[in-house]
């Protein structure tokens, strides 16, 4: 088992709220901050191609002020590969994405794009930055993953999430042994298991016990618990519940 789960905080809704009036409050800048303080172990943010929240003023201000390892979720187009290789985060998510959409929708068909993954994997490895693969927790994509010599793949766990609101509790077992055999092979196969989409307080924990997952991404849902609760406090009670099932 993993000993330590480590939170990665996405922060995109800040800028959401943001952009709902323009100017400049609230800063995500400052919730950075409060991630730094509250004990999240990374910063996660989703430059899209229409900036619909992270612009890339965003990107510059956060590069140049965390203090936590940044992890910049991108689409896969020549536009993007450049923003992470002139920028150099830790790491880099490549995600599907769709302009109509509301929020990213699905894993990454891995496996079926390997021909425009492979050199985009392969430039940003070359560039010292940790390629991540955002796909559904199936064999075949885990595959392709092991193909393109992908060394971290997060594993889609929105289908889990809506089983879980539907309180369908045979579909909610069969979907957590899916992400959990999917994890097993992973790290079988020397490629670190990471997972996240739809996760709440709710429904952490038995995600959060399977023992081979090293990092949890959490963002829409913290943001808005903070609302209520402020959201350093919402980042504790998530590390508080993450770690009880550890």
């Amino acid at each position: 088992m993993t000993p330590h789960l480590r939170l990665g905080v996405n922060i995109d809704h800040v800028a959401t709220i943001r952009n709902a009036r323009g100017g400049d409050h609230p800063d995500p800048m400052r919730a950075v901050r409060i991630v730094q303080a509250a004990g999240g172990d990374g910063i996660t943010v989703h430059l899209r191609e229409d900036r619909r929240h992270i612009r890339d003023s965003d990107l510059d201000t956060i590069m140049a002020g965390a203090t936590l390892p940044i992890n910049l979720e991108m689409a896969a187009t020549e536009e993007m590969l450049e923003i992470a290789l002139r920028h150099k985060p830790h790491a880099a998510c490549i995600v599907p994405e769709k302009r109509e959409e509301r929020t990213t929708e699905g894993g990454l068909d891995a496996a079926g794009m390997h021909n425009t993954l492979a050199p985009m994997v392969s430039r940003l490895t070359d560039a010292g930055i940790r390629v991540s693969l955002f796909i559904e927790p199936e064999a075949r994509q885990i595959e392709a993953a092991m193909q393109l010599a992908a060394p971290v793949v997060e594993l889609h766990t929105g289908r889990y999430a809506h089983l879980w609101l539907d309180e369908n509790a045979a579909g909610i077992e069969v979907e957590l042994r899916r992400i959990a055999d999917a994890a097993a092979l992973c790290a079988k196969n020397g490629i670190e298991p990471h997972a996240g989409h739809g996760l709440t307080f709710d429904n952490v924990q038995p995600i959060a016990a399977i023992p081979q997952l090293a990092e949890l991404n959490i963002g829409h849902y913290l943001i808005g618990e903070a609302i209520f609760d402020g959201l350093e406090a919402s980042i504790r009670r998530m590390r508080q519940l993450m770690d009880e099932a550890r």
